[in-house]
């Protein structure tokens, strides 16, 4: 049997919980049907809390319908990029599928973002219209970039007059300068308010047609596997893959009965099928949080009795050593996934110790709509990131060369299926570095190392941009880290390579110590901790002692900022 059989054989379902079907019907339909079936369905159910604000699916469906009617009449289109610059809040919600009503194309810009990362993004998609939280416009304005409408909304817009003092506490905790626009600004052409436009206009979208297969859901912006960031075109099709999927996978979560935590960023692809999609579509309710403060979470978690809660390794690195985490009886929950970075070994035995419980992995990028892999419940592995799930192949390349490798070795994860993106927005070039056509089956690089063991689960290495080549030899810098993270006195850890004319690259780790360890434990003696753990090239030969290492809003460590911190 050739290397591509043994993937196409499919070698996970011998790992399949019972029942669940390698393959499985997808509903082509668009996202706004999907959405409008689950309105209708869960008419007076809770669709999300946001703060104690209550909103039902009914009423949401009445803001989406008023908006959508609104956009159209301002001169909004289908195939029009519109850009979405909002926190989690109700905002984000009606914006999304009003803005899908119309067939416009949603492109979300992290909150985080200045001005420059702005401007790329608004140009880089063609962009001429925006909907912006008020406090974060003066990013917008200070791109220059001539935008035809923004609508401009408050964060407090959905709390009742007695508890709008919590939008400027939320804030505080998020931003810590918040420069409103002036008073008469919406007395320029082209700027509204939100809520003005709820208001104005009557609940009836114009009626638009849509092809779930090839009509865009959104632009969100990614760095890919290499490259400055990339416009990823998902489609209706793609989604509903996804939704399908999870659903077959994992059956215990009943439709219309469940509760979960809505924090992780919605612009983020993580964010944006965790919540503002796959729940909605299910009539789930959720508790709609601003950013991951942990007590926030764990009183959320515990008075509205949350059924799920997933999110990325650094809210568990956190939550395991936190005091209050035992508020939570963690065992009631149906699950506890993690997703969106790797998860560190030490990680997973702390959370496990500290809880009773498995964290159960979710595997996938924003070039596949957000998942390609998951682990059965009960059948977490330290290491692994899951199974395929249905309609799903994935398999191991050669790093280099379209060529399969055995399932034992490291090479990259490719994956196929129906939730695979269309490719980059105006970058075919870029897109076709990312497939790789093998006997007419298309495969999408995900620029992760890892390999696949004989049941079927996927451990993923490192990501291929992370690779340090020293003396031609490959290290991987999460094997370094991994080693590291087990030093008690080291808190946190990022390795990159260091640029050297004479070897390729040197390991370099970026180390923050425990605070009782700071002035006593020394860069050497990090390095002869490594001595008996590693190979002698993998042993970092620069240690750099640090107060923070740089994350992502996911809460990822940012090597791509450890490695401008490098050549800096």
């Amino acid at each position: 049997m050739s290397t591509k059989s043994v993937y196409l054989e499919r070698p996970w379902l011998k790992s399949y919980p019972q029942g669940v079907p390698p393959e499985i019907d997808i509903p082509v339909k668009s996202l706004c049907q999907a959405f409008d079936e689950a309105t209708d369905k869960w008419k007076d159910k809770t669709a999300i809390i946001f703060y104690g604000t209550k909103i039902s699916y009914r009423e949401m469906r009445e803001k989406v319908d008023r908006f959508a009617n609104a956009l159209s009449d301002i001169g909004i289109k289908k195939g029009d990029r519109v850009a979405l610059l909002l926190l989690n809040c109700p905002q984000y919600f009606i914006a999304f599928y009003g803005l899908l009503k119309i067939g416009a194309i949603i492109t979300p810009i992290s909150p985080a973002y200045v001005s420059p990362e702005i401007k790329y993004q608004l140009e880089d998609s063609g962009a001429e219209s925006i909907v912006c939280l008020d406090f974060l416009y003066a990013g917008v304005g200070k791109t220059g970039v001539p935008l035809k409408r923004v609508i401009l909304t408050s964060i407090d817009e959905f709390l009742p007059a007695s508890r709008r003092f919590l939008g400027k506490s939320i804030l505080k905790g998020v931003f810590q300068k918040m420069a409103l626009p002036p008073s008469n600004i919406f007395k320029k052409g082209g700027f509204h308010q939100f809520k003005e436009l709820l208001q104005k206009y009557p609940p009836t979208p114009p009626s638009i047609s849509i092809d779930p297969k090839e009509d865009i859901v959104s632009l969100p912006y990614t760095g890919g596997t290499t490259g400055s960031p990339k416009g990823v075109m998902i489609t209706h099709y793609g989604h509903m893959a996804v939704l399908s999927a999870y659903k077959a996978f994992y059956p215990f979560f009943e439709d219309g009965k469940e509760m979960l935590i809505a924090y992780m960023p919605f612009y983020h692809i993580a964010g944006q099928w965790t919540a503002v999609v796959n729940p909605i579509l299910l009539g789930q309710t959720e508790i709609v949080l601003t950013s991951a403060d942990l007590d926030d979470i764990i009183n959320s978690i515990v008075n509205y009795q949350a059924t799920f809660f997933g999110g990325a390794p650094t809210i568990f690195e956190l939550l395991k050593d936190y005091d209050k985490t035992s508020k939570v009886e963690w065992k009631k929950l149906k699950m506890v996934s993690v997703g969106a970075d790797a998860l560190h070994e030490s990680t997973f035995k702390g959370w496990q110790t500290r809880t009773g419980i498995n964290l159960h992995d979710a595997y996938g990028m924003t070039e596949t709509s957000g998942l390609t892999h998951l682990t059965p419940k009960g059948g977490s592995k330290v290491g692994a990131v899951g199974i395929p799930v249905p309609n799903t192949v994935s398999g191991i390349l050669d790093p280099e060369k379209d060529e399969f490798l055995p399932m034992s070795e490291t090479g990259e994860i490719v994956v196929s299926g129906p939730q695979v993106c269309k490719g980059y927005w105006e970058k075919p070039e870029a897109t076709r570095e990312c497939e790789a056509i093998i006997d007419g089956v298309r495969w999408w690089r995900t620029g992760d190392l890892g390999f696949m063991t004989e049941d079927g689960y996927f451990h993923i290495y490192d990501r291929k941009r992370d690779l340090i080549k020293y003396k031609g030899l490959r290290v991987y810098a999460r094997e370094v880290e991994e080693v590291l993270k087990t030093h008690p006195k080291i808190k946190e850890i990022g390795v990159v390579g260091a640029k050297d004319i004479k070897v390729g690259e040197n390991v370099k780790a970026y180390v923050v110590l425990e605070s009782d360890a700071r002035g006593k434990l020394s860069e050497a003696d990090i390095i002869e901790y490594c001595q008996d753990k590693l190979a002698s090239y993998k042993i970092p030969r620069i240690i750099e002692l640090v107060g923070e290492i740089p994350k992502t809003d996911v809460g990822k460590v940012s090597r791509r900022e450890l490695r401008e911190m490098e050549e800096d």
